[in-house]
């Protein structure tokens, strides 16, 4: 199973990813942990994303779509992998798509987390609090939505055309939007993940 969960910070993304990881035995791999342990461990990369993810800004691509490569070629992801917070862009996205074209490893689906702007800050702001993160300010929020809606909504376009593209309410209890996961995938033909419950 290899899916790609789309959506703007704050979605819900992780969550949910965490749960349909398990469910479908694949690893959730969220670019955010990808870019801390790199920043963490002061690889090359990381010192590079370090400085555009303290402005709230996209890391360039060829930095994001290095770290994601090295993280898919682990063994674990062999038999598929949910990917949180990637692609962001459709530079990223063909990237991907050139890498699963050359394992013969075709993409299953795209999840598209819609939440409205009110809720996503909402969301957000408590999380800054709650976990005091340096990258959730008020500022860093509202910059964060900002270049998530020019740079990213074109992925939505992208995967559409490709026949990928599951919508997915992503407000309301936890449970709830699991269900709407299901659903969504079902319609797209994906069963293996709700088969597996």
């Amino acid at each position: 199973m290899r899916m790609i969960l789309l959506g703007p910070p704050g979605a819900g993304k992780g969550t949910q990813a965490a749960r349909l990881a398990e469910r479908a035995g694949a690893p959730h791999i969220a670019t955010g942990d990808i870019f801390r342990a790199n920043v963490a461990q002061g690889t090359r990369l990381g010192r590079r994303a370090k400085r555009y993810m303290h402005r709230g800004d996209l890391v360039p691509d060829e930095v994001v779509i290095a770290m994601v490569m090295d993280r898919l070629a682990e063994p674990d992801c062999a038999d598929g992998f949910l990917l949180d917070g990637f692609p962001r862009t459709v530079a990223q996205a063909e990237a991907l798509d050139r890498r699963l074209a050359e394992l013969e490893t075709p993409l299953a689906a795209a999840l598209n987390f819609e939440v409205t702007e009110e809720e996503l800050f909402r969301r957000l702001a408590g999380r800054s609090a709650a976990l005091h993160r340096s990258d959730d300010t008020e500022q860093t929020i509202r910059h964060r939505l900002e270049v998530f809606a020019v740079k990213t909504r074109p992925l939505i376009d992208y995967y559409r055309h490709r026949g990928l593209l599951a919508r997915v309410d992503a407000v309301g209890a936890i449970e709830r939007v699991a269900a709407r996961i299901d659903a969504a995938l079902a319609v797209l033909g994906v069963t293996a993940i709700v088969a597996s419950v």
